[in-house]
């Protein structure tokens, strides 16, 4: 790798642009905590999660279950040992994932299958999805949605899907599994998980929330309960805040349509084609080569990408850049390209 003064490190898609004062204001104000927070959630900021969920994603089901996480990574991680899952299940998870998927599944000591076939939900106990999707950028519509749960549903799986990206879709519109066009007014055996660090700017909060299947989030809770995953106070009045301003979205959005509009041009002029991304903060690049020769080529040139083989086999043609770089990162990087 040559020496560059300032490498355009595109590899990892942690946000860098303010947290809204909203939430910064709310999380003071409440920082004279000196109880407990309720696993459960404070009533206030669930009822915030679930208005969210009503006015931008659809959802329509009133019998809903709703509580926080630690992130939504702690539910990636540990949903199958909270469900009670262990040798002799079988977790399915996308071909093309962020790797916690597996690790979570393998932990627990389940079976994991890689596939995006609603037929894998035979003999399956918990079914991954994830849309809009890390790496790819890949939307799943309301069909291939209904889909998946109508398969899970007829093996008796529970369908998770990890939908933190929902807010950013570019040349397709993301559809939450639990929203009324999919699910109707039934969310049994669905749950879906949101987070805020990539929707505000707020993923050192740590808070996540997951949603749908009452009776699933009944006993989620409950086992949550045992092992103290409280998701702390002064966070929950921020979270509160974000889930009920929409204007501080916009304006992310706007930042990394821009970022978007600056990177792709130049590694499409550079020769490389971009699958999928259309939506999510990522773009799936490939030269129809190994990643890593990419992956190589591109540190030459100053530019670090995440290979695509970390997230699976199927992903050993492609490199994932982020755009949650910093504007004049990013232009450095598209002018690099275009030399």
């Amino acid at each position: 790798m040559r020496e560059h003064p300032t490498p355009a490190d595109l590899s990892i898609g942690s946000p860098v642009d303010p947290t809204p004062a909203i939430a910064r204001d709310a999380l003071a104000a409440a920082a004279n905590a000196p109880g407990y927070p309720a696993v459960a959630g404070a009533p206030e900021t669930n009822a915030a999660f679930r208005a969210w969920l009503s006015r931008r994603a659809g959802v329509r089901a009133t019998d809903l279950g709703a509580i926080p996480s630690i992130g939504s990574k702690e539910i990636v991680a540990l949903l199958p040992m909270l469900l009670g899952l262990g040798p002799g299940d079988r977790v399915v998870v996308p071909e093309i994932a962020y790797p916690t998927y597996v690790v979570g599944a393998l932990v627990a000591g389940c079976e994991v299958i890689t596939s995006d076939d609603p037929a894998a939900a035979r003999g399956a106990s918990l079914i991954w999805i994830n849309t809009p999707a890390n790496p790819t950028g890949r939307v799943m519509d309301a069909e291939e949605l209904r889909a998946v749960i109508a398969a899970a549903r007829e093996h008796g799986a529970l369908v998770a899907s990890d939908e933190c990206y929902l807010e950013f879709g570019w040349q397709a519109r993301p559809v939450s599994a639990l929203s009324a066009e999919v699910a109707g007014d039934d969310v049994s055996g669905v749950i879906a998980l949101h987070s805020l660090s990539k929707r505000s700017n707020m993923a050192g909060y740590r808070y996540g929330a997951l949603a749908g299947d009452p009776q699933v989030v009944a006993r989620l809770l409950e086992i949550r309960k045992h092992l103290g995953l409280m998701t702390p106070c002064p966070v929950q009045a921020a979270a509160r805040a974000a889930w009920d301003d929409d204007r501080h979205v916009e304006e992310q959005r706007e930042r990394y349509e821009r970022r978007r509009s600056v990177l792709q041009p130049a590694l499409e002029t550079a020769g490389m084609r971009i699958d999928h991304s259309e939506a999510g903060l990522y773009l799936w690049a490939t030269r129809d080569e190994d990643c890593w020769t990419t992956a190589a080529d591109l540190a030459d040139q100053g530019i670090l990408v995440a290979p695509g083989d970390f997230y699976g086999e199927r992903g050993s043609r492609h490199v994932r850049l982020a755009l949650t770089a910093p504007d004049d990162v990013i232009a450095g990087a598209a002018d690099r390209l275009r030399a």
